[in-house]
């Protein structure tokens, strides 16, 4: 067993742990946080993403003892913040999510590609969600609702 310290959407956490669990099992199994969602358990469909000091990371295979001392950033964490709010919306407008399974790791996607880009294009947005997988929607409404969001956070930046 492992003791680690890290901060946690804000939060200090020291957390006992074994030397085996990924950052996923850390958050889900002993934080309850369980927004993060685990879908192929070795990185390839992008559902458990969060970030890890501030880059969007597949946390099923980041180690947790790896994380010590890191800032996490999970879904839980982004209730208070003004672009996901704005992407939020424009999933919910846009109709890009369905079954909601994927929809945690790609609101953290967006936000990070947004921050990256301000103004992405939709082949930006499409290469950048390259790794994450959605089995409902087509990434039509994905796609349109992080361009439309970026383009209103554009527009707020212009006018303030």
């Amino acid at each position: 067993m492992v003791e680690v310290t890290l901060t946690i959407n804000g939060e200090e956490e020291t957390v006992v742990i074994d030397a085996r669990d990924s950052l996923s099992d850390l958050l889900r199994e002993k934080l309850n946080l369980t927004g993060t969602h685990v879908g192929c358990d070795h990185g390839a469909c992008g559902a458990c993403t969060v970030h890890l000091d501030g880059t969007p990371v597949r946390s099923c295979i980041v180690l947790a003892a790896r994380c010590e001392c890191s800032d996490i950033l999970t879904i839980e964490g982004t209730r208070n913040d003004a672009i996901t709010d704005v992407v939020r919306r424009h999933f919910h407008d846009k109709h890009a999510l369905q079954c909601g399974f994927c929809t945690p790791g790609m609101l953290m996607m967006a936000v990070d590609i947004i921050r990256r880009y301000r103004v992405p294009s939709e082949e930006q947005v499409r290469a950048e969600l390259s790794g994450q997988i959605c089995r409902c929607t087509g990434y039509m409404g994905i796609v349109n609702a992080i361009v439309a969001a970026a383009d209103e956070l554009d527009g707020q930046r212009a006018t303030a």
